[in-house]
């Protein structure tokens, strides 16, 4: 793991990033204090709550999730039974804070998720929901929909049912300490049993052909001490991974409950179309490291290396394959396209309600075909507004991860123009359209002038960049580079190609 931190009052670049973060909440009209109204409702939920009758805190759920994180939608319990498992999967139960067509309900429409922005997250609901009362916060008395699962000796699902309890979280576990007690052989049986379920799920996943881009994620953490931001930039842990094989096969299983009930709302993506497949295939044979697709792209993508140049040019590449991801509803009659290709299954948001609108719909709605009663009104009838209402609301959330990125990349080289680095192409040379409104990630919105001839997109190692270069490049080949512009406020990083 590499981690990069700009120096504080360094030729002022620290004010110009702090002023450039403020400033993107106006440029992208992010949602600003919570209305007091929709406030005041939160708050008079929560003093007049009623945790379900069904008392499950017997039963010793752990989280696992980022340490800094106080939002806990998922709690886990997983235990022997026979030669399979049970698992218990608890998810916040936000709905029972929410009043239909209220100041509340109203606001998290307009959100659709929570912003997580650099100097400050913007939540979906009131922190009183979404970091106390509706949080699986450890040793707290909690309502949660309870996801119960039977799974076989080889993890896959036998019986599933989902119903609210009432649940008290044992243990706030993050991923690197979870990951370390099962690496010391320290580990609880949850912890565990995690492990074998998980590697069981992945298994699974490859047999019925789903896929996973595993990028090394950049994540921006600000310095505790107030100096700033870095950049950290590492490959998930295993234990990510097991975890979020949980939410998958909860998610498939809502999928499967709204379908066999002919009502709901599922996650799609359409397959890669064969000219995206063909692109990749001859993109793979020119770095060395050729598809032939004999084995399923989404196995092939797990044998890449982000370490290696040619194959991170690769997985830059093979983003082309995830494309087309969308929401569709359905009420009635079951729609055409069910699947989401990556997943290799149908699939639902179903499993981070304080962070996501969608999900708080998917659960009322899967609690009551599971235990046959009539799905709320206020549920059935947003099923239709839902795709445009997340499909806005992801568009900005992607918008505004982009260009933080790029701000913060931009301040931790600004003081560096002129300097010479060691860098890995990852797209080639391509023709400019000479404006220089490009940082070649997609990503900037820069003013300067480029050159006019060809350039791709580089990452140099230290800090960890992605940023335009000028000149002919070839993709997956390490080549020395000189920075020739960085500007915070405009977001633009620009390299040059040494000969």
């Amino acid at each position: 793991m590499s981690h990069h931190r700009i120096a504080p009052n360094v030729d002022d670049s620290s004010d110009q990033l702090a002023a450039a973060l403020a400033a993107l909440r106006t440029e992208l009209e992010l949602p600003g204090d919570y209305p007091a109204a929709a406030v005041r409702e939160a708050r008079n939920a929560v003093e007049s709550r009623r945790l379900p009758d069904r008392d499950l805190k017997h039963i010793p759920f752990v989280t696992i999730d980022p340490a800094t994180s106080t939002d806990l939608d998922q709690a886990l319990f997983i235990e022997r039974a026979g030669d399979g498992y049970k698992v218990l999967y608890a998810i916040a139960d936000v709905p029972s804070f929410v009043a239909p067509d209220g100041a509340l309900d109203a606001e998290t429409r307009h959100r659709g998720q929570t912003f997580y922005a650099p100097d400050g997250r913007i939540p979906l609901h009131p922190e009183i929901i979404s970091e106390n009362a509706g949080s699986l916060l450890a040793g707290q008395d909690c309502g949660a929909f309870v996801w119960d699962f039977d799974l076989d000796a080889e993890a896959e699902v036998l019986g599933v049912s989902v119903a609210r309890a009432t649940v008290r979280s044992r243990a706030k576990l993050s991923y690197k300490s979870a990951q370390q007690q099962i690496d010391d052989a320290t580990a609880p049986p949850v912890l565990q049993l995690l492990k074998e379920v998980g590697l069981k799920r992945v298994e699974l996943e490859r047999l019925r052909g789903g896929a996973s881009l595993n990028m090394p994620e950049q994540e921006i953490v600000q310095a505790t001490d107030g100096g700033g931001y870095r950049i950290v930039a590492a490959p998930s842990l295993p234990v990510e991974d097991w975890n979020a094989q949980i939410s998958l096969m909860t998610g498939m299983a809502a999928a499967k409950l709204m379908l066999d009930g002919k009502v709901g709302i599922l996650r799609t993506m359409p397959a890669p179309d064969e000219r995206s497949l063909q692109h990749f295939k001859r993109q793979t044979a020119a770095l060395g490291k050729p598809w032939d697709g004999q084995v399923t792209y989404g196995e092939y993508l797990r044998t890449l290396d982000a370490s290696d140049p040619k194959q991170l040019a690769i997985l830059h590449s093979a983003g082309t394959l995830f494309r087309g991801a969308g929401y569709t509803p359905f009420d009635g009659e079951v729609p055409d396209t069910v699947t989401q290709a990556a997943i290799g299954a149908p699939y639902a948001h179903t499993t981070a309600p304080l962070r996501r609108l969608i999900d708080r719909f998917v659960l009322v709605i899967c609690d009551a075909l599971c235990n046959g009663k009539e799905i709320p009104r206020w549920a059935r009838e947003a099923l239709p507004s839902l795709p445009e209402i997340m499909g806005a609301s992801d568009q900005l959330a992607g918008r505004l991860e982009r260009a933080a990125l790029d701000t913060v990349e931009a301040a931790l080289v600004a003081n560096h123009v002129g300097q010479e680095f060691d860098a890995v192409v990852i797209s080639g040379s391509k023709p400019s359209n000479g404006n220089g409104n490009n940082n070649g990630k997609g990503k900037g919105n820069g003013n300067g002038n480029g050159n006019g001839g060809p350039y791709g997109v580089v990452q140099i190692a230290e800090p960890a960049v992605t940023a335009r270069c000028d000149g002919e490049l070839e993709s997956g080949t390490k080549v020395r580079v000189r920075l020739v512009k960085a500007e915070i406020a405009s977001r633009e990083i620009r390299f040059e190609l040494l000969n």
